[in-house]
Formats: C-alpha cells, sequence, structure tokens
C-alpha cells in the first residue's frame, strides 16, 4: 500500500545525482520542485543551483520547476537558472507534471523528477509514471504544515528503506 509513496531513488541531495548517466541511460526532461530541494525555503537561487542548470543544459536536459507556490517565488528563483516553471502547480495532482512534460518537449519514458516531499512530489510524479528522485531536505526550517507532514514521511521512509 505505501509503494505509492515510495521513490526511484533517495538521496541526500539534487546536488549528488549522477545526470551525467541519467543522460546516458535516455532521460531527457529533469522536472524540479524548488523549495528545500535546491535552496532552502524562500532563498534565492545560488551559485550552485546556477552552475547545475548550466550543466544540465551544456549536457542536452530540457528542465522545469514544478512548484506549489505564487508565481513572483518561483520567477524570482527562475531569473537565475533560466528554465520553464509551472506554479501554484497543485501537486500532487498529475496535470503539472504532464503541462511540464508538454512544456519540455518530453515523455513519461524520459523525464524525472526531483523533489524533497514523499506526499506531494514524490506521490504526484509516481501518479504521472514518471521518474522519481527523493532528496532530504536541505534545511529544516519549514512550514508548519509541511513539519506535520515529516513525520508520516518518516514512516514511508522506514517502509521503504526496509525494502530497500
Amino acid at each position: 500500500m505505501l509503494e505509492k509513496f515510495y521513490p526511484d531513488e533517495y538521496l541526500d541531495s539534487a546536488y549528488q545525482i549522477e545526470f551525467d548517466r541519467l543522460y546516458q541511460e535516455g532521460y531527457r526532461g529533469i522536472i524540479f520542485d524548488v523549495d528545500n530541494t535546491l535552496v532552502p525555503h524562500g532563498a534565492p537561487a545560488d551559485d550552485r543551483a546556477r552552475r547545475l542548470f548550466i550543466h544540465l543544459r551544456e549536457l542536452g536536459y530540457q528542465c522545469c520547476l514544478l512548484s506549489n507556490n505564487k508565481e513572483p517565488r518561483v520567477k524570482t528563483f527562475n531569473d537565475a537558472v533560466q528554465a520553464q516553471y509551472i506554479f501554484k502547480a497543485g501537486k500532487p495532482r498529475i496535470s503539472g507534471y504532464e503541462r511540464a512534460m508538454e512544456l519540455m518537449g518530453t515523455n513519461k519514458k524520459n523525464t524525472l523528477f526531483v523533489g524533497d516531499q514523499i506526499f506531494t512530489d514524490v506521490y504526484g510524479a509516481n501518479r504521472a509514471g514518471i521518474y522519481t528522485i527523493l532528496t532530504k531536505p536541505i534545511h529544516p526550517k519549514e512550514e508548519i504544515q509541511i513539519v506535520l507532514k515529516r513525520y508520516l514521511e518518516r514512516i514511508v521512509l522506514f517502509f521503504y528503506q526496509r525494502r530497500k
């Protein structure tokens, strides 16, 4: 029953993902969550994020930011990294993931998703049929509704890691 929440991979950071290998495996599009996946919640894009997106473009990836935040937050981050973006995405609804693939010109077989939350990011991407990579949150400071969900995520991760 919990399998619908399990990621395909679980890593410490989005910055340790082997994007070169994944490109060789045929992936061409990456959908990213922003807050606590690429930078701390509400933080601007930093040099590390900018360098990552430059590298991804050099490899040949199409990228799209998919966020439940409002446009000013997502646009400000995007101005620094230059990707496609969707704000107020309504994750875990699959329509945002499908729209991101449409913007990138990719499909569920050659697209992957990177995010830090199980019940929005991973669950939605799994429902959309996309390869999922869950990362640990960058920073412990989060909104109260996310803090509460993290307790439930620990239960899911316990069973996920036991299965691995």
